[in-house]
């Protein structure tokens, strides 16, 4: 049995099918592209979120376990350490209030701002978004406990 071979002309694509495989890329590119672009900024507010709800959840176990929550001065850090600083917590749960021992910063390598008393509410808790700075919009909105859901 012999096997049937194409002449070496007409092996491969032509050009036409190669620009229209290239010109529907270009347009599916164009379409999927900006929708994923604007992922990441989503992605780094929502963890944000996550995260102040997490502070949250934290600083009520400080109050259960203290009767009050840290003060401005003592700051987030007195859920990974007992605070040296103003009252002293009489009852701090031995190692601590934060699963990984340590503060976390908000996904653009900023602190969490925390005051207490808040003026919202007991305390206030938020992440000044990508610029690092009070107000602001778009990616660089504030990122506020008391407007959480």
């Amino acid at each position: 049995m012999q096997i049937k071979r194409r002449p070496i002309a007409q092996q491969g694509f032509t050009l036409i099918e190669l620009m229209v495989v290239m010109v529907i890329l270009g347009i599916l590119a164009t379409m999927i592209v900006p929708r994923i672009m604007d992922r990441p900024e989503e992605a780094r507010r929502t963890k944000t979120a996550i995260d102040i709800q997490a502070l949250e959840q934290a600083l009520k176990l400080y109050k259960l376990d203290n009767g009050k929550y840290p003060s401005t001065e003592q700051g987030l850090q007195a859920l990974v350490e007992p605070p040296s600083v103003g009252k002293l917590a009489k009852k701090w749960r031995k190692g601590g209030y934060l699963d990984k021992g340590r503060v976390p910063k908000d996904p653009w390598d900023n602190d969490f701002v925390y005051i207490s008393p808040g003026l919202h509410s007991d305390f206030d808790l938020m992440s000044y978004g990508a610029d690092g700075e009070p107000g602001g919009e778009g990616n660089d909105a504030d990122i506020n406990n008391w407007e959480l859901e």
